[in-house]
């Protein structure tokens, strides 16, 4: 009987010592990886867009960040930024690197799809991201008053206004709006599939076609955007796709 409870007792011991043993060594291990997971914490970005680093950027280079920023979108890579900071930061003064002129598609979230942050970028939208006179002045504020390097004409995949504007619908305001994006329908000349709505091949030339008729509309109706323009280090004025299926943005060149 007292061996057994000799033996009993020595197994309880061995039991206890090996959990504790055990119990140190996952302590260690969990206070390593809190180090290591600290030192590889990246800390989010408060700062704005200064004058100086605006003055400094070529269009070449807003593109390029431009392109990057879609990178680490569709990728899902996007740059951690401390908003409420960059609000308190940027009350002062704006200095954005590129205005945008986008459709008003719910789908589009420009800020993100770019990797935007707080005062780094002018976002115009309207349904069909057409141009008129209103957004002709938002641009040459953003460019001539504001300094910015790029007009990027955003343009999208599945874009209901493009689809009613082949459609030819007609209600209320809609009306006059899409009158503004069938010139891009007319332009199109050399598709040989079906003129139709359903036809997202079609959809998808007008789409183009609209943005390429946007730019020409800024360039002959805005004498101050087309004569900075012709500064290549001052002003580009191109276009874009935003794919919805995949979150890209194809760069028209």
């Amino acid at each position: 009987m007292n061996g057994m409870i000799k033996k009993t007792t020595f197994l309880v011991l061995s039991f206890l010592i090996m959990s504790c043993g055990n119990s140190k060594e996952e302590k260690e291990e969990k206070e390593e990886n809190k180090e290591t997971s600290t030192s590889e914490v990246v800390q989010p970005v408060e700062t704005v867009l200064t004058a100086e680093q605006q003055k400094a950027l070529n269009p070449d280079e807003v593109i390029q960040r431009l392109k990057d920023g879609n990178l680490r979108f569709v990728s899902n890579d996007r740059t951690l930024r401390n908003h409420s900071a960059q609000i308190r930061n940027s009350i002062n003064s704006q200095f954005p690197k590129a205005v945008i002129l986008s459709c008003l598609d719910s789908r589009v979230p420009v800020e993100d799809v770019f990797d935007q942050g707080i005062g780094d970028i002018f976002v115009a939208r309207i349904a069909g991201n057409f141009a008129n006179t209103d957004i002709l002045g938002s641009m040459e504020f953003a460019c001539s008053a504001s300094g910015s390097k790029v007009i990027l004409v955003l343009g999208h995949e599945h874009c209901g206004a493009i689809r009613h504007a082949i459609m030819n619908t007609e209600l209320g305001n809609i009306t006059s709006m899409l009158a503004n994006i069938r010139p891009a329908i007319d332009l199109v000349t050399d598709f040989e599939g079906e003129r139709v709505a359903t036809n997202q091949d079609f959809v998808h030339e007008v789409c183009v076609s609209n943005i390429k008729n946007t730019i020409n509309y800024i360039r002959n109706n805005s004498p101050i955007l087309k004569k900075m323009e012709e500064n290549p280090d001052s002003l580009k004025i191109i276009g874009a796709v935003y794919n919805m299926s995949t979150g890209e943005v194809e760069f028209i060149e």
